[in-house]
């Protein structure tokens, strides 16, 4: 018999940290709420470091992602601890979304099934090519540009004509080490800010704002942003359970983010499928949904 029925996966700085300050005291209260709500349902847990050496993987029957959010720093690290530790228990979601979700490529196949999403230029890794060349190509004055691996506004940077020389070495560095992605710049992050939409189970649970702090763009607690309670229309849930059904395999929970272009129309900024920030703490049934969900698939 297994000893844990699931571990919740997290990372170092959040497994017991000694004075946390309120941006952690978050995150233990999410993970906290997902352990309570999953041991209401007679389950074995156990929260662990991805990482921790120690820890036997086979003596959990099901490991389910959380608060992972360093992966992205240690990505060749997380990639071969995910190819080892799928060998020995069931990742949730399954490995193959983590794999396709990790980078963002995927939005290309996202738009292939006409899901709309911002402009796109992907520049691989390698590519020869500056940035004012770049803005000559797309013929966009404004735009943002970040790794196509990348979560916490990692590497993220606002471009215009007088700041391109600005970036231009750092951008140099990065593409020869990982590949890159240029969109144009919305300027509904300023006034309508980000929408994010969980799905859980195929089906919209709940919507939080997101809000960039004045003068800036990300909207990232890291950077000064906000969370706000949201109500979602008809449309913009009806888009983001669509996007999720054409996910395969299906994702047990998943969070949609969206933004608005020129036209006021949704456009996925983001798809999280991995490790995303669910915001329990606004919607406190959505714990036991998703534990539900995970009960019902696989024990």
């Amino acid at each position: 018999m297994k000893k844990f029925d699931i571990a919740l996966l997290t990372e170092s700085r959040y497994l017991a940290p000694v004075n946390p300050n309120n941006y952690t005291r978050n995150i233990l209260t999410e993970d906290l709420l997902m352990r309570e709500a999953l041991e209401r349902k007679g389950l074995r847990v156990t929260r662990v470091d991805w990482a921790d050496p120690d820890f036997d993987w086979t003596s959990t029957s099901a490991a389910l992602f959380r608060t992972t959010w360093d992966y992205f720093d240690r990505f060749p690290e997380f990639t071969r601890w995910m190819d080892i530790v799928s060998t020995r228990t069931r990742l949730i979601n399954p490995i193959e979304l983590i794999r396709w979700n990790m980078d963002k490529h995927y939005l290309r196949d996202l738009e292939n099934k006409d899901i709309a999403i911002p402009p796109t230029r992907i520049i691989e890794k390698g590519e020869a090519i500056t940035l004012r060349e770049l803005h000559a190509e797309t013929g966009w004055n404004d735009s943002v540009v970040k790794p196509t691996v990348s979560g916490g506004g990692r590497h993220t940077y606002r471009l215009h004509p007088e700041n391109l020389a600005d970036h231009e070495s750092i951008f140099q560095t990065l593409i020869l080490n990982e590949a890159m992605i240029l969109q144009p710049y919305l300027r509904s992050i300023e006034t309508r800010g980000e929408v994010a939409l969980m799905v859980i189970g195929g089906q919209f649970s709940h919507a939080i704002l997101k809000r960039a702090k004045e003068g800036d763009f990300r909207v990232q607690d890291d950077f000064g942003g906000t969370v706000h309670p949201y109500a979602p229309t008809s449309e913009e849930i009806e888009f983001a359970e669509y996007i999720i059904s054409v996910c395969t395999p299906q994702p047990l929970y998943a969070r949609v983010d969206l933004m608005f272009d020129d036209n006021d129309q949704p456009v996925v900024s983001e798809l999280e499928l991995i490790e995303p920030e669910m915001w329990f703490r606004f919607h406190l049934a959505a714990a036991d949904v998703l534990a539900d969900v995970v009960v019902k698939t696989y024990f």
